[in-house]
């Protein structure tokens, strides 16, 4: 910790005191608050125009009339989905996370987790632990709602339909929120990112429901009071040293808003500036040389990518400039998750993935980018971008209104999504890739890091590890995350060696868990070799992660890929002495079965087949792992707080090292047709060839040959 670090955290300490001594007698009065901070506008409330006097007019263009014609004419289905939300929200019932109808109570209780019931107490926020579950169960359930993204759904559902039903429980709700959490109390004053999402939702509901009538002059009062206080709050509690990641462009982007569309209030030139300062600034360490988002996770590429393109464009809105360095980051961001893009659309969820979005506009699961991928395309003019989008989405037209619809019209369907290999090797991810369109087959091979250099927050012990698509059909895959602060031991699953198609050595982790969102250290992958041709790709790669081991151990994998017939997958531990070795692949939720000894089975979601065979220099012992909890193998999380079994492959030895196992992955269409023919050779116990589908290959430490046999 340098002198600047231990200033601002010390300033920060000395702030909470100070609030903690005040707490109880520093009763908000907005009137009082609204007249001093924005005399310009403390007397005009009760005007016709006033939502307009307080509002900046240019706020994001798909909140105009001509734009909500145009999403309900464009978007029939999604016009049904937002009402049918807003009704079931009307009754009490909500969606968030991976959880579906929960209840809050009525009136809501905004300091309960409903999963574990778990309330958190209404004290300063800087007394509640919320990473402890036996105080406040699982805050992030807590949080998404408290993030008011829903009270936008209902507002969306007031500007499509005009029922006065939505925008009086929009008002009311929020009334009712402002009361029963004043400033600085409970757990939703906690993290300032949850604070400045909850401010941009806000943001977002009162521009959709400027001419609802239900804006009344009271209501703006107490609310403009609330935006204040939100963002003066976010501004003390910058996440500069705590959570210098999504934290910290999070609240960057909520100061931003405050400043740009209430820029009455005397701070409003200062959450601006800081604001749009720390967004540029931190695009240069966040975002690697080649792309990838430094936490080593999709889903925080995404949340990043949301929040710059919220920013640019608010700010382009605005006649606000912003370095054209930032744009170039973006797209090479975005140019990054289309890379990643499965044949069938969806992402992998590399690393943490929370069901989070900066503002679900529209209803999505986890992995669906699409969003994203046509708001950029209309944004940017690129057609590689619309052809990952599929058609134009609805988050187009909510974004940048009718100009975004011409522009996506403009570039759709004038280029090809190029089914090429690629590789990217400070941010170290590896995808190899054959054939076109939604039956091509792709495998990534992560050779990153062990999330980023700060805190590895977000990051899993997934050094080496692989997800494979088959003829389009995800079918090894990512085991997700899970959850994070309610049940520990599930979190060190989910984000352990074990729960990824990686090798373990010794029963032991690529690195230890130190709580929910650090690691004792931060072992790393580097990829030693890469090439590619029309006709094969290969990658080498290696990890340090077993070198701590009583008798060390390193784990190199080089993975084949002889275009587009299978996949050779070459494990090599070097070391000495006895070790246990396990080779564990991950399913996706498909029917796996071994066949005979040393051969398995996985039919795809569409009625292809993958064969999986390991060979190793020792005998093998392979098992399918579905759903076992001692020990936990074999368990995917496709949402934040669900799970379910799904088979995983271990194939294990106990042997002296050397020890080189390889696996062969052969995909086939014919259901029918039995596992493919493979005869290998030995040398000094290790295999040093396999001779698979007219193909002989030859395996050396420094060289690996393919040829025609």
């Amino acid at each position: 910790m340098d002198m600047a670090e231990a200033g601002y955290r010390g300033w920060q300490e000395s702030s909470k005191w100070i609030e903690r001594r005040r707490l109880g007698s520093q009763a908000i009065d907005p009137p009082a608050v609204l007249s001093r901070e924005a005399p310009s506008i403390a007397g005009r409330l009760a005007d016709s125009d006033a939502i307009d006097a307080i509002l900046n007019r240019h706020f994001f263009a798909g909140v105009a009339p001509e734009s909500i014609t145009a999403i309900c004419r464009l978007f029939p289905d999604e016009y049904g989905q937002i009402q049918e939300d807003a009704d079931t929200l009307l009754t009490g019932r909500f969606d968030l996370l991976g959880y579906e109808g929960l209840s809050f109570g009525t009136p809501i209780d905004w300091q309960l987790d409903p999963i574990r019931s778990r309330r958190a107490s209404l004290v300063h926020w800087s007394e509640i632990d919320h990473l402890n579950p036996s105080v406040v169960g699982d805050s992030k359930v807590a949080w998404e709602l408290n993030r008011h993204q829903w009270i936008v759904r209902l507002a969306q559902a007031f500007a499509i339909t005009r029922d006065q039903r939505y925008a009086a429980a929009a008002v009311n709700t929020i009334e009712h929120w402002i009361d029963a959490n004043p400033v600085g109390c409970g757990l939703n004053w906690a993290s300032s990112l949850e604070v400045a999402f909850r401010l941009i939702a806000w943001t977002w509901t009162l521009a959709l429901l400027r001419d609802s009538g239900a804006l009344s002059a009271a209501f703006m009062t107490t609310v403009l009071a609330s935006v204040h206080a939100h963002a003066a709050h976010i501004r003390k509690y910058l996440s500069y040293y705590f959570s210098p990641n999504t934290h910290l462009t999070g609240e960057a982007l909520g100061l931003f808003y405050a400043g740009t569309m209430f820029p009455h209030f005397r701070d409003a030139a200062d959450w601006r500036a800081t604001g749009a300062q720390i967004l540029i600034e931190q695009s240069r360490i966040q975002i690697s040389d080649d792309v990838v988002y430094f936490e080593q996770s999709t889903c925080y590429q995404r949340y990043t990518c949301e929040f710059y393109l919220h920013f640019m464009l608010l700010a382009a809105r605005n006649g606000i400039a912003v370095p054209g360095e930032v744009r170039t980051r973006v797209l090479s961001m975005i140019d990054f998750l289309v890379a990643l893009r499965r044949p069938d659309g969806t992402l992998p969820l590399i690393g943490d993935a929370d069901d989070g979005w900066l503002l679900p506009l529209v209803r999505r699961q986890p992995d669906d980018f699409r969003g994203l991928f046509a708001a950029a395309a209309a944004l940017f003019h690129r057609a590689d971008y619309a052809r990952a989008a599929g058609h134009i989405m609805p988050e187009v037209l909510w974004l940048l209104g009718r100009d975004g619809e011409k522009q996506f019209e403009g570039v759709a369907h004038t280029a090809t999504l190029a089914a090429k290999s690629r590789v990217f090797p400070r941010g170290g991810y590896v995808v190899l890739r054959g054939g076109r369109g939604r039956d091509a087959h792709q495998m990534l091979f992560d050779v990153g890091p062990l999330g980023c250099p700060i805190s590895c927050a977000h990051g899993h012990a997934d050094l080496l590890s692989i997800e494979c698509t088959v003829f389009g059909d995800p079918a090894i895959v990512d085991a997700g995350t899970y959850g994070y602060t309610a049940e520990p031991e599930w979190r060190d699953y989910f984000r352990s060696a074990a729960a990824h198609s990686t090798v373990t050595v010794d029963g032991a982790n690529q690195s230890e868990p130190v709580g929910p969102f650090h690691w004792s250290n931060r072992p790393r992958a580097v990829l030693r070799e890469w090439s590619s041709t029309s006709e094969f790709d290969l990658a080498d790669g290696e990890h340090n992660a077993y070198v701590h081991l009583e008798r060390p151990v390193v784990h190199r994998r080089r993975v084949l890929f002889v275009k587009p017939a299978f996949w050779l997958v070459i494990d090599d531990l070097t070391g000495t002495g006895p070790h246990a070795v396990d080779v564990s692949w991950q399913f996706a939720p498909l029917p796996a079965a071994l066949t005979e000894p040393g051969c398995c089975r996985i039919d795809t979601e569409r009625g292809a087949v993958l064969w999986m065979l390991p060979f190793a220099g020792v005998p093998l012992a392979n098992a399918i792992r579905n759903g076992d909890l001692e020990p936990k193998r074999g368990w995917v999380s496709k949402r934040y707080g669900q799970k379910q079994p799904a088979p995983a492959l271990v194939c294990s030895a106990t042997a002296d090292l050397p020890l080189r196992i390889v696996t062969v992955l052969f995909p086939t269409r014919d259901r029918r047709a039995p596992a493919p023919l493979v005869e290998t050779a030995t040398a000094d116990g290790q295999i040093v060839a396999v001779r698979i589908a007219g193909y002989m290959v030859g395996i050396e430490p420094d060289h690996v040959s393919v040829n025609r046999s």
